[in-house]
């Protein structure tokens, strides 16, 4: 019987060791198809996926009711509120039974919210559990998008506060658009004729599914604390939306068959199926964001090859180098390195390079200009800063808080041997800086930079 690590050893190597560049386009999709698969499942597995998706169902079931209700509450002042309901009952259809009765329970709390009852604190509250999930998605699109800083409490307010309102809004002007379209005499009359009729019908049938797909991609261009591309962001939104509606379907088929649930779990059998329902489209969502991070940074598919921590050697050398080629640049006027760019030219993965680059303007070394993509810059002079004392910011970085309490120098002679090694580090690079890493004298540098015309876009952390 063959070993199942063996099988999955071979598979690894049959996907990561060609080199996609050197095959025609007929022969590198697949390949490239097949580490996207891979690198998905492995996200799936890393559980990070799935973690988001139930925390935002938790979210979801706190932030419901305020959601719609700040919604239907602009809805009113246009007098379309009554058509809400069938919008909320198409989205739980896949429920069966189950979420038409779902249905009439949230539409019947948000018409029994009062803002005269509930007061000024009360509303406050109810705007800010609607605006929770919109920032718990943001969240999680920041991490599949590897941006570290959200958005500032004001703009992400002022951002989420107006989709909530203006998106349903929308919404409904579209839907009444099109209404108002095939009313008209022109159309009527083209679906009369052939093959306009067969067309009419084909552009109805699909309509839904091009409904849901524009929704997945606006998220994923507009959600995320990052420039998004629009075949990235409809790349990912297409393949969601497939997912949805498969999805869709094959639930609609266990709710039909969950007789044995009901009889369980009583009158409490809808709420765990909406919650399964609700975990499911979550996951979709967060599946199609990772495909569109992919899709736009494809040098991050390189999970089957690369080990996701640095050994303590490997970071300080490969934080050297950074430092050398970036001064190297800014010293020579040449154009500033982006994190691709680093990491193509070190020929290192670029997790390993963003991981060194994070850690040198953490600690006040690197700076990013405002280019796009961003561009890396020294945030102090490379003239006056001693190697020595760059080495010390990369050891240091993540010390935990109990290092300098580990003091047991009267009971082992540990203490001693660690202030030789700093002694002797120090003493080898005393009047050394970093400038000097740029090119020692008489030893001209081979690695040449990239113009500006050769970056590819890399994701900038705004």
């Amino acid at each position: 019987m063959l070993n199942s690590n063996k099988i999955l050893n071979y598979f690894k190597r049959i996907i990561w060791d060609i080199d996609v560049a050197t095959l025609p386009w007929w022969q590198g999709w697949p390949l490239r198809l097949s580490r996207l698969v891979y690198v998905i499942i492995k996200d799936l597995t890393d559980r990070q996926i799935t973690l988001r998706a139930m925390s935002l169902v938790f979210t979801t079931l706190l932030s419901m009711v305020p959601l719609l209700a700040v919604s239907f509450s602009v809805l009113k002042a246009f007098g379309v509120h009554d058509k809400a309901e069938p919008m909320v009952l198409n989205l739980l259809a896949h429920l069966g039974e189950q979420g038409v009765e779902l249905t009439g329970r949230i539409i019947g709390f948000v018409d029994n919210i009062d803002a005269r009852v509930l007061g000024l604190l009360g509303v406050a509250l109810l705007i800010y559990t609607a605006v929770s999930l919109v920032y718990k998605v943001e969240r999680s699109f920041n991490y599949t998008w590897h941006v570290e800083q959200s958005r500032s409490f004001a703009r992400r307010f002022s951002s989420y506060l107006t989709v909530i309102m203006i998106g349903p809004l929308m919404v409904f002007a579209a839907l009444g658009l099109i209404a108002t379209l095939k009313s008209t005499t022109v159309v009527q009359g083209l679906v009369a004729i052939e093959p306009f009729g067969s067309l009419y019908s084909l552009l109805g049938t699909l309509a839904p599914y091009v409904l849901i797909i524009a929704a997945f991609s606006f998220m994923y261009a507009f959600i995320p604390n990052t420039r998004v591309t629009f075949s990235a962001a409809v790349s990912g939104g297409i393949v969601a939306g497939l997912l949805w509606n498969f999805s869709g379907w094959a639930f609609a088929t266990f709710v039909v068959s969950s007789s044995n649930y009901q009889a369980i779990y009583s009158s409490f059998a809808i709420l765990l199926i909406f919650m399964i329902w609700l975990y499911v489209s979550w996951s979709i969502l967060l599946i199609g964001a990772s495909i569109a991070f992919y899709q736009q940074n494809p040098e991050y598919l390189v999970a089957g090859r690369y080990p996701s921590v640095l050994s303590n050697r490997m970071r300080e050398r490969l934080s050297l180098l950074v430092l050398a080629l970036v001064g190297r640049n800014f010293y020579q006027r040449l154009t500033p390195w982006t994190l691709e760019g680093l990491a193509r030219a070190l020929n290192a993965p670029i997790q390993a390079v963003e991981k060194v680059v994070m850690l040198l303007e953490q600690g006040q070394l690197l700076t990013r200009n405002d280019d796009e993509p961003a561009a890396y810059i020294p945030a102090r002079p490379f003239e006056t800063t001693g190697v020595h004392d760059a080495l010390l910011i990369i050891r240091a970085h993540n010390e935990p808080s109990y290092g300098s309490r580990l003091d047991m120098t009267a009971v082992l002679a540990v203490e001693p041997v660690l202030s030789q090694i700093d002694a002797a580090v120090s003493s080898a690079l005393e009047g050394m800086m970093l400038k000097d890493l740029v090119a020692p004298p008489g030893v001209e540098s081979s690695i040449a930079p990239l113009e500006p015309a050769q970056r590819p876009p890399v994701v900038r952390k705004c």
